[in-house]
């Protein structure tokens, strides 16, 4: 007798585990940048460096680098008038992290999420760095379960099976997307003599699978500020969206499978180059998606349930066997609005040039009519204004929101990875120091419940009790009981499902408590 396996790819999380820390440092603005007056945006990213995975612990190196726009002290770069610079700079950081259960050997996945970032002037040569940062770690393990599918046996023997739905583990792996791009700034505004400011934000990002592919598309919404030839050395901003499309190569993938892709975009590369007529008027630039992809094929799987003899004692060892499936693919928009003064007093606001956001989701959970999410908005919104002593300058906001993603059937047990974006902002100035936000959420996410489930691991065959067989009748009229099934009786008296229909005149295995079963005892 002989037990047919298959193995299933289900995903795991082995250990997990989180620490925040604080950073903070005076970083002094380097000789070759003017002085600086007012500071106006600034921006952050964290980079991981290196893991180093000992015995229940992880030492996790890297730096926080951060960028500041600021306005310079007037004359500071002998123009006669105030002008915007940057700097640029990092804070290390090594923190060893205890992580119970994980060993040399195992892979850690590490995400990060910047709680706070604080940069103040202290002087007109002296910026105050302050931050704080969640680190997350998680080992996830590929967990192949040994399931049995059927079974080969020369004896007579009685087995029946289970239909399983199931969204089983079919690719595991990292990869890079880039983006390259480049755009010519418009004819009615002057070459780039240097380049201030940029920022790249990949928005509506979409994976779809399809054979051995995953593809990609998107838009990517870019910002530069510039100083532009001439003797004026004018201040230009452009922004322009340029929407992508491609592929990467995913061998095993097949279309219709269920993607959970999400990704980090913060490693960029932007250059300047002349045209064809030698001005400096293109914008090259990279931009690298570094995609996490984990990709479920959903799947109907006829698993082994029960075994019993007919003339031999056969019995089963079960385990426990985790699964997960599918149950909803839901997505969903939520507006969102606000109104926001600038802290001078005094500006007049001519013109709002950009708009840097972050949407941060600080929490999640299911609820009776699906997955409440809540979170934050974060703003800043870069204006011109018509004092030329005081010409930049920032407004900065949260927008705080709450939204029910409607999942059917989601309950606490499940699994719910959900995904939002930003979309459609716009930002007006309806009086001199204060402007109106809108802006559309938007989220996605998938449902997949978790269970675990009793698979056969072994089959054990011993030789029949003779008493207890000698003690059955040879002929029997049984009254099923409540909840039991012609496989409960069968069991009980050795004798095959397909033997008790025959007697019975039985077209199927339905059967309910009261009915008068004869059984025939095999010889």
């Amino acid at each position: 007798m002989e037990l047919i396996k298959r193995n299933i790819h289900m995903d795991c999380v082995k250990c997990k585990a989180q620490t925040q820390m604080t950073l903070e440092d005076d970083m002094i603005i380097s000789d070759s940048r003017p002085d600086a007056a007012k500071l106006i945006m600034d921006r952050g990213n964290v980079i991981i460096e290196e893991l180093k995975i000992t015995d229940d612990h992880v030492n996790v190196k890297g730096k926080l680098a951060f960028n500041v726009l600021y306005l310079a002290e007037k004359g500071s770069q002998d123009t006669g008038r105030s002008d915007v610079a940057n700097m640029e700079g990092s804070i290390p950081f090594d923190e060893m992290v205890f992580m119970e259960g994980i060993k040399g050997g195992d892979t850690v996945n590490a995400s990060w999420d910047l709680e706070d970032l604080s940069i103040n002037l202290i002087n007109s040569r002296k910026m105050s760095v302050q931050s704080m940062i969640s680190i997350y770690l998680v080992c996830e393990e590929i967990c192949d379960e040994e399931t049995a599918v059927d079974l080969y046996s020369q004896e007579p023997v009685e087995f029946r099976k289970k239909t399983l739905n199931i969204a089983a583990m079919s690719i595991k792996k990292k990869d890079i997307f880039r983006v390259k791009e480049e755009v010519e700034v418009p004819g009615s505004f002057p070459n780039i003599f240097a380049m201030i400011w940029s920022e790249i934000i990949p928005e509506a990002v979409e994976f779809k699978v399809l054979e051995d592919k995953i593809a990609i598309q998107g838009e990517l919404r870019g910002f530069f500020l510039y100083r532009g030839e001439g003797e004026e050395e004018e201040i230009c901003h452009y922004e322009t969206t340029l929407p992508f499309a491609g592929s990467l190569d995913c061998p095993g993938a097949r279309e219709g499978m269920i993607p959970e892709i999400s990704f980090t975009a913060e490693n960029r590369e932007v250059e300047v180059r002349p045209d064809f007529d030698g001005e400096e008027r293109v914008i090259t630039f990279e931009q690298c998606l570094d995609l996490d992809i984990c990709i479920y094929a959903e799947e109907e799987i006829d698993i082994l349930s029960d075994v019993y003899g007919v003339v031999k004692e056969v019995s089963v060892v079960e385990k426990n066997a985790e699964f997960r499936r599918l149950i909803t693919r839901s997505s969903g928009k939520t507006k969102l609005a606000g109104h926001f003064n600038c802290e001078d007093e005094k500006a007049v606001l001519h013109k709002i040039l950009h708009t840097a956001s972050k949407l941060q989701i600080t929490g999640k959970k299911a609820v009776e009519s699906g997955i409440e999410i809540s979170g934050v908005v974060n703003l800043q919104v870069l204006y011109e204004c018509s004092s030329e002593e005081n010409r930049y300058g920032v407004i900065k906001g949260t927008l705080p929101f709450q939204y029910v993603l409607e999942a059917e059937g989601i309950d606490e047990s499940c699994i719910y990875p959900v995904q939002a974006f930003l979309d459609q902002m716009t930002v007006t100035i309806i009086d001199n120091g204060e402007v109106d936000v809108k802006c559309v959420l938007y989220f996605r996410g998938n449902v997949y419940r978790s269970w675990q489930e009793r698979i056969v691991e072994q089959i054990v065959v011993t030789e029949p009790d003779m008493e207890k067989m000698a003690s059955l009748p040879g002929i029997a009229i049984y009254m099923v009981r409540e909840g039991e099934s012609l496989w409960d009786i069968g069991k009980r008296y050795y004798v095959p499902v397909s033997v008790i229909k025959k007697c019975n005149d039985l077209t199927s295995d339905e059967v309910k408590a009261g009915d008068k079963i004869l059984i025939v005892k095999n010889v």
